[in-house]
């Protein structure tokens, strides 16, 4: 069951959903105003916490070393 983001035409408000059946679509309204204008946004998927990215965070000149 897929959560979606939406962003409300009259009001602006970015909100989620979790829709089970296109029923569930239909019903939609925004939870700041009430509006049923609503925008389906593209959003990003989790994960369960893999990082495919390696974290280039760190410098090559710091070491793994005790500070203090």
């Amino acid at each position: 069951m897929p959560i979606y983001e939406y962003r409300c035409h009259d009001c602006g408000e970015k909100f989620e959903k979790l829709v089970r059946t296109s029923s569930d679509r239909t019903e939609l309204s925004c939870p700041n105003c009430g509006s049923k204008q609503a925008e389906k946004l593209m959003s990003l998927f989790g994960t369960s916490g893999f990082s495919a990215t390696p974290n280039f965070t760190s410098s090559a000149n710091e070491s793994c070393q005790p500070t203090g």
